[in-house]
């Protein structure tokens, strides 16, 4: 059956409904358009439109409606309920659709179905970042080399490096709650694009629904997928930092740098070469992130020319709209199993970070705080890193009395700071890398965390 066709003398042709019927991915709205219809009948008979009785059979018989099977004749999911209901109710079927639009309708379904989404998202983030504080904890004092440009630039601590992705998490779980406030607005009541003609109560409804309130323009519900777009966007936000962990592991899990174990749940084996374990699961993060950032761009673009007020375009939005969400939730599940199993090789992770001149800054600092204007600091370090590549010499091969030599700015003392845990411990400041601080940062991230829903 269709909900429109009065005006047709003829049906649509047998490639016009292969080309614009959308069941086969719409069909995932199925238990909200039943939600949506249950609540609409109990609006209509509040308005007088069916009585008390008429409505709790409908409400009854839509309970009774199976979800759609594959081979279902009907064009979108709501058409499917329509078609099913009328087989059960008969002709009281027909005063369900009274007052209301597919237009409204569809945002409705698609709102109450994101809304979930948005949550289990949320939740899976949450365990990904308590996963990230887990992992943290025993390493306050465990230095690693941090990086700019990909080259070895000064030491930090392994929790300090968890904890810059716990930071990225908590702003795209801020993202996803803001995302969900703006899903959260009650559509129905606004009809095909003027309103609704009967004495519907939109604000009962919303209550009954669990929505934070009602829209405020019947025009701007039919137009609008901002709602949409801003999950995508706030998934792909998520994403990226995801695949920014994804390349980082896969480089530091690496026998170039050698000190990150990926578990071998979380790896493959070649079907050629014996000895390889692959980092697939971060590869594959990596990867569906370009995917999310489509499914952004897709309604992103088929949005942007449309006029007031619907537009069938606006049927392009669910594909990408779901297949974001499908792709974040699954990133967001195995982040959190690499993770939680991955281990860190504290002792390559040192030498990494006292065999280059990651201390070089600690020593220009010391100067500085000796009385040596920073700039002169800074170009006397760099001679001393200059003469120690060219004659092969490590930090730890220079002496307090080899440095004093070298330059007598250099006070003898300061020899300890060729060591990257002595430099580190200057790292105080609120946000920096010295163990006590990261130690009192993830007592914080923990309480945040605890804090947040």
């Amino acid at each position: 059956m269709k909900l429109w066709g009065g005006r047709f003398e003829q049906g649509p042709s047998e490639v016009f409904q292969r080309f614009s019927w959308s069941l086969h991915f719409d069909r995932r709205l199925f238990e909200a358009d039943i939600l949506g219809s249950q609540a609409w009948a109990r609006a209509l008979a509040r308005a007088g439109i069916l009585t008390e009785a008429e409505a709790e059979q409908l409400c009854r018989a839509l309970t009774e409606v199976p979800p759609p099977p594959a081979d279902a004749p009907d064009e979108d999911i709501h058409t499917y309920v329509i078609r099913v209901l009328k087989e059960k109710t008969g002709a009281l079927a027909s005063k369900i659709h009274t007052g209301r639009s597919r237009n409204e309708q569809v945002s409705l379904d698609t709102r109450l179905w994101l809304r979930g989404t948005i949550d289990r998202c949320a939740a899976r983030l949450r365990g990904l970042m308590a996963a990230l504080i887990d992992a943290a904890a025993p390493h306050t004092a465990t230095v690693i080399p941090g990086y700019t440009h990909l080259r070895r630039a000064q030491p930090v601590t392994w929790a300090h490096y968890l904890l810059a992705y716990f930071e990225m998490f908590q702003r795209d779980h801020e993202r996803l709650r803001q995302a969900r406030a703006r899903v959260n607005v009650m559509p129905l009541g606004s009809g095909a694009l003027a309103g609704c003609g009967f004495a519907v109560d939109r604000e009962a409804l919303a209550r009954e629904l669990g929505f934070d309130g009602i829209t405020a323009n019947s025009m701007d519900v039919s137009a609008d997928r901002d709602w949409a777009l801003d999950f995508l966007s706030a998934a792909s936000l998520l994403m990226l930092h995801l695949s920014r962990l994804a390349e980082d592991w896969i480089l530091y899990s690496s026998e170039e740098f050698g000190w990150l174990e990926l578990a071998d749940g979380v790896t493959s084996g070649s079907s050629l070469m014996p000895q390889k374990k692959n980092p697939d699961s971060l590869e594959l993060i990596r990867g569906k992130c370009g995917r999310v950032f489509a499914c952004f761009t897709s309604l992103f673009m088929t949005m942007k020319g449309l006029p007031l007020t619907y537009n069938r375009d606006m049927q392009e939005d669910k594909e990408p709209l779901f297949d974001a969400a499908d792709q974040t939730e699954s990133a967001l599940e195995m982040a959190r199993a690499v993770v939680e199993t991955a281990q860190l090789r504290p002792e390559a992770a040192r030498r990494a970070a006292a065999e280059g001149w990651l201390v070089a800054t600690d020593l220009a600092e010391a100067l500085a705080r000796s009385g040596v204007p920073f700039h002169d600091a800074h170009q006397l370090v760099g001679r001393l890193v200059l003469e120690s590549v060219r004659t092969g010499r490590k930090p730890q091969d220079w002496t307090g009395a080899a440095l004093h030599d070298f330059d007598p700015r250099f006070a003898p003392g300061m020899a300890e700071l060729l060591h990257p845990e002595k430099g580190l411990a200057t790292r105080l400041a609120p946000g920096g890398a010295a163990p006590q601080t990261v130690a009192a940062a993830l007592a914080e991230a923990r309480r945040r965390l605890e804090s947040i829903s």
